[in-house]
């Protein structure tokens, strides 16, 4: 379990992050929503170490990272996968090499071993044949299964995705979608999912984290979103028709 406790975040003296307290479950799929400027990003960046928090704890299984050396955050990191909002691959390297990057960096594997790695991952995530080729000639839907193969590639305890479906059309959206939690629970890891797409929100939002001006305003699962009088989340994932069509539904059946 990730733990966060009364964490606050602030750049040049505004408070972006005003004392957040949760967990990210273990096995599920974790999602962080807000508006633009809620601070969902903030809190993504700062369980992954790229921003330093003001103050409050980030425990992952029982270790505060805080109080973690040189030596406890670098085996921290090798236990942590993520898929970046673009995929962040590296243009000039092959799928295979980009794939392979971690294991050269945090493993003293073999590269034969590497090579089996690479492509057990590979057909984890349903590509074939695509070693030798360079992210330009894959589309925006299999860069980004790349992008879940190399965040994978080193077995990792944690996985964090920001804006997963960036960019994808509402078919692959769900293929990304479904994958993600696929892998969550067959590795029984816990992903931390930072997002907008309500489709996403509604389909596999198992814990949900709503975030309001740096202010958690509401935790819960996709399905208690349908029960929730909180005026805060209802205003924000009702706000299309066809949510509020959804809702309306649920709530009439289940008078």
């Amino acid at each position: 379990m990730i733990e966060v406790i009364d964490l606050y975040k602030e750049f040049n003296g505004t408070v972006v992050l005003k004392g957040i307290s949760t967990t990210f479950e273990k096995g599920k799929t974790n999602m962080i929503i807000g508006q633009s400027g809620s601070g969902k990003t903030v809190l993504l960046k700062c369980l992954i170490g790229l921003h330093k928090p003001e103050s409050g704890i980030i425990s992952f299984d029982g270790r505060k990272h805080t109080e973690l050396d040189i030596d406890d955050q670098r085996q921290l990191r090798q236990e942590v996968g993520m898929v970046f909002q673009g995929g962040a691959l590296y243009d000039s390297l092959t799928i295979e090499e980009n794939i392979m990057f971690p294991l050269k960096m945090f493993s003293d594997q073999s590269k034969s071993e590497m090579l089996d790695r690479v492509n057990f991952v590979l057909k984890r995530v349903n590509l074939d044949k695509v070693n030798n080729r360079f992210p330009a000639e894959l589309s925006g839907g299999m860069q980004k299964r790349v992008a879940i193969a190399r965040a994978i590639v080193m077995n990792p305890k944690y996985l964090f995705c920001d804006e997963p479906n960036s960019g994808l059309d509402p078919n692959t959206a769900i293929l990304i979608d479904n994958l993600i939690q696929e892998i969550t629970r067959e590795y029984d890891i816990i992903t931390v999912i930072n997002s907008h797409d309500m489709n996403s929100v509604m389909e596999i939002g198992e814990k949900i984290i709503f975030l309001k001006d740096g202010v958690k305003a509401w935790e819960g699962s996709n399905n208690d979103i349908f029960k929730t009088e909180n005026e805060a989340i209802v205003n924000f994932v009702y706000s299309s028709n066809l949510f509020k069509k959804v809702r309306q539904t649920y709530l009439n059946e289940t008078k």
